[in-house]
């Protein structure tokens, strides 16, 4: 295979540094090294593209610098005072998760040879330059180095787009359209995690299960959208009236549940109770009235050994306030 000449090198280099930059102005480069002479070589050569520079004389001034300025690309000494070029290069490899620096391309300079370059590679600088370096070859360098921030930064963006619209998703598949509570199934998954914590631990768990009094009714009469309006008002001033750590959740149709960790008999009645205490006076349009059934159950008892049976005993105590006349709360009793 025949090699290219010099000749031929110098030009496709050449051809490469006059390639449209547009997308590379402003982009922030600096330029670490204990030798001023030398960063304004780098600087001056690179002028004309438009970049913005920044300087440092030394490792821990450099450090200083990214932390402060977060610049695209690092051109960097490999031999200073203090921190080397080779140990920033680490620090700053190292750090190059989303919680650090992200990531930012090394070009390292250095006038020694092959073993240092070798180090440095490894270390993960991105390129080598040997002073005295070639103004043209520096140009493409950076160039490529910069092109290829780019790149990253715009895949670490795609990814972040990519984990917004999977949690997005993920919220979606637990959450109720219409009320913005908790679906059925979200509901089953914690409420087994819940109980079985409950059971674990002996601590007092409280399920409450609530039914709108005559929606059918309320359907007929003023149409599914009233209905739909209905439905949210329940759901908001259940939520506004249970706690932070408690679960509300849209059961089905105008079947509502709640889980109150931590809750005994006791409390659980009383917050059955302010919850139906609100469902009734709230203020609909045309007048109307709404009422809530709601059955209250806990756990530990005698005849609850399972998630299922809290659930029975807490639906099977909503039918018994809806036989004794809607409108009230019932408790499960042994």
């Amino acid at each position: 295979m025949t090699r290219p000449s010099p000749r031929k090198k110098t030009l496709e280099m050449m051809r490469r540094a006059s390639a449209p930059v547009a997308d590379l102005e402003g982009r922030k480069i600096l330029v670490v090294d204990d030798d001023r002479a030398n960063i304004l070589q780098v600087r001056n050569g690179l002028a004309h593209f438009g970049y913005v520079f920044s300087e440092a004389s030394d490792g821990t001034q450099a450090l200083s610098a990214i932390r402060q300025r977060r610049p695209d690309l690092i051109v960097m000494d490999v031999e200073m005072p203090g921190l080397s070029g080779v140990e920033v290069c680490r620090i700053v490899k190292a750090n190059q998760g989303e919680g650090g620096f992200g990531f930012i391309p090394v070009i390292l300079m250095t006038a020694r040879q092959a073993s240092s370059k070798i180090e440095g590679l490894e270390l993960g600088a991105d390129d080598y330059l040997v002073k005295p370096f070639d103004i043209l070859e520096l140009g493409a360098r950076v160039k490529s180095m910069l092109r290829l921030k780019i790149l990253q930064d715009q895949l670490v963006e795609k990814n972040r787009e990519l984990d917004r619209a999977n949690k997005e998703l993920d919220r979606l598949s637990r959450t109720d359209a219409l009320t913005g509570l908790f679906n059925r199934r979200y509901f089953e998954e914690r409420f087994a995690v819940e109980f079985a914590r409950s059971s674990r631990y002996r601590s007092p768990l409280s399920c409450l299960m609530m039914d709108i009094d005559h929606f059918k009714r309320l359907n007929d009469n003023h149409g599914h959208p009233f209905g739909d309006k209905v439905l949210q008002a329940v759901a908001g001033v259940a939520q506004d009236t249970l706690r932070d750590v408690d679960m509300l959740a849209r059961y089905g149709g105008e079947e509502f549940v709640a889980l109150l960790p931590e809750t005994g008999p006791a409390e659980a009645l009383r917050v059955g109770e302010r919850v139906r205490a609100g469902i009734e006076g709230l203020e609909l349009p045309k007048g109307v009235a709404c009422t809530a059934s709601i059955g209250v159950a806990t756990f530990p008892a005698a005849s609850i050994d399972s998630a299922e049976a809290l659930l029975r005993a807490a639906d099977d105590s909503m039918y018994a306030a809806k036989k004794a006349g809607r409108n009230r709360v019932r408790q499960h009793e042994d």
